[in-house]
């Protein structure tokens, strides 16, 4: 019999597998800065465009729930590395790309790499963690999955107005080469684990689930598509973006039958038959819906209606970042002391005081008030995504944790493209709900507006304006100042809608009941080196 190998030292294995998951999560947001510089480069339009962000949600969407699928078939540590070799491999082609088709081909293959690396890491932390220490496992996972996002758009811009658009992709190659490095040489699966798989795999083989395959790939694909692209085509208005929603509905619902009778399913929904992993990815999922819109509402009005440029607004949103570093790992330690769904309870809270505070944005609005907000809200996330995630896949047996992470990881994933696509339309039907209310108020009877036309008229005609085209000057000049009043008067509606909706999702606090995790449990080493 071979000698079992030593234990490694869990801090060298969070490392290891830290690197790819921050990198997707960062790449997922980083290039939206770069979007002009790029467009230019490939001589795109802008409804092109979209398609390099499009082309690498939907990649990303498709691979998560096949994680466990095909950790089973060839091995969960050869899953992760293969993936990370494939995200590498598409951000060096992306960085070269000189046409829009490449690019959009290139993007998919870094989305197909990043799509396996969040649920994989996830399932390697809660395997090499002792179960008292699982918090702080999920803390180490969340600060990478939610401090992606917030420091994509500053790194991207400082990247983009220093150097060339291609390094936001180079970026990643010695990162990412080296995290290639560490895990090769920390990272092994524990032998139950590697076992069940192999089990496993024989049946998976026997009973080859195509048909289940095949319908989420449709399924998700088109939904992805939808939610990516259905404002620009004004949503149902668009005869594709109908037909696309039906075949997504349609597809889905197929799949959910076929992969309930399936003999061997390509992926577990029935993990979903346990109330705490439901209810624990579904606030998961409306929190990453808030969370992402926050990061896409916020710097633009910031910079559409405050004036920041890209880097001040950046800048702006840093704090909440810092702040959910430092609270993080403090929930993490936190989490076998203090029953889960008060932590998740205060973390919405905050959540909510933070979209509460947003609301009432106004012209006036400085960065100062803004960091208040976010220092708020970032306090409420952090309470959030530990406690949800370590409770959601508290009662998976450890053979399912690649499934579930796929699962819990898909969920978040969409809930963060719906969270944009529904905030996006809101905005902009807000807005123009508002322009007409507050256009309606601007009639010559009004001495005020009388008085705002003269002084705008004035001010044109000492600039050497005729008086013709200074009365039409002051006419745009007066609808464009209705426009931004309509706009802030929308984005307020918008944040306190999304404050509303994290306090609806307070009944499934109860069912996220979980059984604790005493200190004293002897700890259980998974991970070894030869």
């Amino acid at each position: 019999m071979p000698s079992p190998r030593p234990p490694v030292n869990k801090w060298l294995v969070t490392v290891s597998v830290t690197f790819g998951t921050l990198m997707g999560a960062i790449d997922a947001s980083i290039v939206n800065v770069a979007i002009p510089q790029i467009r230019g480069a490939v001589g795109a339009t802008v409804q092109e465009i979209t398609w390099i962000s499009t082309g690498f949600a939907i990649a990303t969407v498709l691979v998560m729930p096949l994680t466990a699928f095909l950790g089973r078939l060839f091995g969960q540590k050869r899953v992760y590395v293969v993936s990370l070799v494939l995200f590498l491999a598409g951000s060096a082609l992306c960085g070269v790309a000189t046409s829009l088709s490449s690019l959009v081909l290139f993007r998919a293959i870094q989305g197909f790499g990043a799509g396996a690396l969040q649920p994989t890491e996830q399932a390697i932390l809660r395997q090499t963690f002792p179960p008292h220490e699982q918090g702080m496992a999920m803390a180490l996972f969340g600060m990478a999955v939610m401090i992606g996002p917030a420091i994509g758009p500053t790194l991207g811009g400082w990247i983009v107005d220093n150097y060339h658009w291609s390094w936001i992709f180079f970026i990643n190659l010695p990162v990412g080469a080296l995290g290639l490095i560490m895990v090769w040489r920390f990272v092994h699966e524990p032998e139950d684990i590697r076992q069940a798989n192999q089990a496993a795999a024989v049946e998976v083989r026997k009973h080859f689930d195509w048909q289940g395959i095949a319908l989420l790939c449709v399924g998700l694909a088109t939904l992805q598509y939808v939610l990516e692209e259905g404002q620009r085509d004004d949503w149902f208005e668009s005869r594709a973006i109908t037909a696309l929603t039906i075949v997504a509905v349609l597809g889905l619902a197929a799949f959910a039958w076929r992969e309930i009778t399936a003999p061997v399913p390509a992926v577990n929904l029935r993990l979903f038959k346990d109330p705490v992993f439901t209810s624990g990815t579904v606030i998961g999922a409306v929190m990453f819906a808030i969370l992402l819109s926050s990061v896409f509402l916020l710097p633009l009005f910031m910079q559409e209606q405050l004036g920041f440029t890209a880097m001040q607004s950046g800048l702006a949103l840093m704090p909440r970042t810092l702040v959910m570093m430092v609270v993080t790992p403090i929930v993490g330690r936190l989490y076998n002391r203090v029953s889960p769904r008060v932590v998740v309870a205060f973390g919405i809270l905050c959540t909510a005081l933070g979209a509460w505070q947003q609301s009432h944005f106004t012209l006036q609005t400085t960065s100062p008030d803004v960091i208040g907000t976010l220092l708020v809200q970032g306090i409420g996330f952090a309470c959030l995504f530990v406690p949800l995630t370590t409770a959601a896949l508290s009662n998976v047996p450890r053979e399912r944790l690649t499934d579930a992470t796929g699962l819990n990881s898909l969920l978040r994933q969409i809930g963060a493209s719906s969270g944009l696509a529904v905030f996006a339309t809101l905005l902009v039907r807000n807005t123009s709900v508002a322009r007409h209310a507050v256009v309606a108020h601007l009639t010559p009877e009004r001495p005020e507006v009388l008085a705002r036309l003269g002084a705008m008229k004035s001010a044109f005609l000492a600039g050497g304006y005729d008086p013709v085209s200074a009365e039409a000057a002051a006419l745009r000049a007066l609808d464009l100042t209705a426009l931004r009043q309509a706009a802030v008067l929308s984005y307020e509606k918008v944040f306190l809608i999304t404050g509303l909706l994290f306090l609806a999702v307070m009944p499934l606090l109860l069912f996220l009941k979980v059984k604790r995790q005493g200190a004293g449990v002897a700890p259980r080493i998974e991970v070894h080196v030869e």
